[in-house]
């Protein structure tokens, strides 16, 4: 994990929590995929994917979260993981699924992913950075005059 002395703990153990569940859920999914549990198979059928097509849905959850999971690769597990919800939310809005419970679901999820990647890593919070318009205006007036 890229933690600097400037990390609280509350933001740290905050981060952990977040990322830690979102990484459990995961590894659960990839899981119950991967072991073809008739609980996973049957709505996976309903929603018109054929048994093979959950096992490699499964394998790309995984090595995802996996990729996510360990800190020198975390950013590129996060992407990688942003394009597999990205596929979920198609899959609901192709079924015209309920939008709030069903096809933002993976936002949701998204959201806590790149949340606690964004409070454990300085180079998300870095490349992401919320600044107010005065502070971002003064910045450009200083750059502009090096």
């Amino acid at each position: 994990m890229t933690v600097k002395d400037s990390t609280s703990k509350g933001r740290l153990w905050t981060a952990r929590i977040m990322s830690g569940l979102f990484t459990v859920f995961m590894l659960f999914d990839g899981i119950t995929k991967l072991l073809k549990l008739e609980s996973v198979i049957k709505p996976s059928m309903e929603m018109g994917f054929s048994v093979q097509h959950v096992v490699v849905i499964g394998v790309l959850g995984l090595i995802s979260t996996i990729l996510y999971a360990i800190p020198q690769t975390s950013i590129w597990g996060a992407v990688l993981i942003t394009g597999y919800l990205g596929g979920a939310i198609v899959t609901h809005i192709r079924l015209d699924d309920p939008l709030f419970t069903h096809t933002l679901s993976p936002v949701y999820f998204a959201i806590i992913a790149w949340g606690g990647l964004y409070l454990r890593d300085e180079r998300v919070r870095n490349l992401f950075r919320f600044q107010n318009a005065k502070h971002a205006n003064e910045s450009k007036v200083d750059h502009n005059l090096t």
